[in-house]
């Protein structure tokens, strides 16, 4: 069996979002995009992730190698840097990736608290969700910019919220990453859910800049997502990797439907393991 990396995996007692209290309006949400994404077994099935102990037995049963745990930081969700490391530290297979929002915050206090996140807390990278906040905002708006330069010289990646969540589809626009790339050519820039369904836009910058990566997690195997697939058995097999998004997507369906998808042999370990090892400095 291929050893696999999960970019986007989070447990469902992180947040209320991730399906952590029955009988909630988000706990029937969580059901709900499980069954519109295509999850084969019980849309509750992410309640197995209820208790660390739990999350822990969803990541060793899927045979991962290691998950990725996320945080967020949105006018309306929070999820504390320190949380995501008191997660992370419970085990080897956990990776964990901050969370900062420079409008929010006041950019001297974000760009302290992303610094602290790497250096004190051990966080991997800094996630930012421009299209979310209040008001949205692209990616490019220089509000970002301080953030971008302080994890090119830290030497550790940007990863940007995107897809058809986004509250504005019109902030769902993949340009953006190439200014970004141009600006910061030393910076790897992460696209979580890749752009869907931008699929074609968000593959020809990423064809253009090498630092540009995507994650299109449980968006692969929506329609329209062929050219991930084409394009990593191309050009992109070092700038693809896999995400299962969990909960929304059972972990161990997400690697089956994957290794099903067409991407060459030749590429496959590459974008399940090896490029998520260079990323994240694993």
């Amino acid at each position: 069996m291929l050893p696999v990396i999960d970019m986007r995996c989070r447990p469902s007692y992180l947040h209320d979002f991730f399906g952590r209290t029955a009988g909630t309006p988000e706990f029937e949400t969580a059901r709900w995009l499980n069954r519109r994404v295509g999850t084969r077994e019980a849309d509750t099935h992410f309640t197995r992730s209820s208790t660390p102990a739990g999350f822990l037995q969803e990541v060793r049963t899927a045979g991962l190698s290691h998950a990725v745990v996320v945080g967020r930081h949105t006018p309306s969700q929070f999820i504390s840097n320190d949380f995501i490391h008191e997660i992370v530290r419970a085990d080897r297979a956990l990776v964990g990736i901050g969370a900062v929002d420079p409008v929010l915050q006041g950019e001297r206090v974000a760009v302290v608290e992303a610094e602290r996140a790497i250096r004190t807390l051990g966080l991997k990278g800094i996630n930012l969700e421009p299209g979310f906040g209040e008001p949205p905002r692209f990616a490019d708006d220089p509000a970002y910019f301080p953030i971008y330069d302080l994890c090119q010289a830290l030497g550790v990646p940007v990863f940007l919220m995107s897809g058809p969540t986004t509250p504005d589809p019109r902030y769902n626009d993949p340009s953006a990453l190439a200014v970004i790339a141009r600006a910061f050519p030393r910076l790897s820039i992460v696209a979580y859910h890749g752009y869907w369904p931008n699929v074609q836009q968000a593959v020809g910058v990423a064809f253009r800049y090498e630092n540009v990566h995507l994650v299109p997690d449980m968006y692969i195997f929506q329609p329209g997502s062929s050219a991930y697939v084409e394009a990593a058995n191309s050009f992109l097999s070092q700038q693809l990797l896999f995400g299962s998004s969990y909960p929304f997507r059972p972990i161990r369906q997400s690697i089956e439907d994957f290794l099903k998808l067409g991407i060459r042999d030749v590429f496959l370990n590459q974008v399940l393991h090896d490029n998520a090892v260079r990323l994240l400095k694993l």
